[in-house]
């Protein structure tokens, strides 16, 4: 069986292990998917299958879109992503549900897209530690200082850490627990943190690097 969904971010919360201990869980309702699609080497030139999630109204969806999904008598599905792999069993227009995909003890990595932070400064963006706090310094305090070099090359390096753009980005989080999955409400439950705000799209897979 394939070893990924697609799901929402639903908020962190607390859960206490066999020790009485406090574990930070973040609740994932992933799923139900169906399958819209499946790659093969032969005819694609990769393997992979699609998962498509989120039931909406037609309206939403382009004739192109509504199109692809009526192929396997689908409903009109908001989010489409693949998912590579060449070990399934599914076929296309089968229901995925978490029951289906995870287990608690699996480790899974997870993609989302981190909250945007707009334009920020180097402090803020990058930790800069800014100016001095006295010596009579009165517009320096969150400012990065110098970043260019002398005569040799006498400009600023591409890729230099400054002000600019922050956060909106796709971020993976690697290898985190599933310490909880609720079958009847298609909820997963994850040790630790995952990027992006509450209702955020991510996607599931399974770890990279066990």
């Amino acid at each position: 069986m394939l070893k990924g969904l697609i799901g929402k971010k639903v908020g962190m919360t607390q859960v206490f292990d066999d020790t009485g201990a406090a574990v930070p869980v973040t609740l994932i309702e992933a799923g139900p998917c169906y399958v819209t699609r499946i790659r093969t080497t032969v005819k694609d030139g990769y393997s992979a299958v699609q998962l498509g999630f989120e039931e909406v109204k037609p309206k939403r969806l382009t004739g192109g879109q509504l199109g692809h999904l009526k192929r396997n008598d689908l409903p009109p599905l908001r989010f489409l992503r693949e998912f590579r792999t060449k070990d399934h069993d599914l076929e296309e227009g089968q229901k995925v549900t978490v029951e289906d995909a995870f287990a608690v003890g699996d480790f899974v990595d997870v993609i989302g897209t981190s909250k945007g932070k707009g334009f920020a400064g180097a402090v803020k963006r990058y930790g800069f530690s800014g100016g001095p706090k006295t010596h009579g310094q009165s517009d320096r305090q969150r400012a990065p200082g110098s970043r260019g070099s002398g005569t040799t090359p006498g400009r600023v390096l591409k890729g230099a850490r400054g002000p600019g753009h922050m956060g909106n980005h796709r971020v993976t989080v690697q290898n985190l627990k599933v310490v909880l999955v609720d079958t009847e409400r298609n909820l997963i439950g994850v040790r630790g943190a995952i990027p992006g705000a509450k209702g955020g799209l991510v996607l599931m897979k399974e770890a990279r690097k066990q």
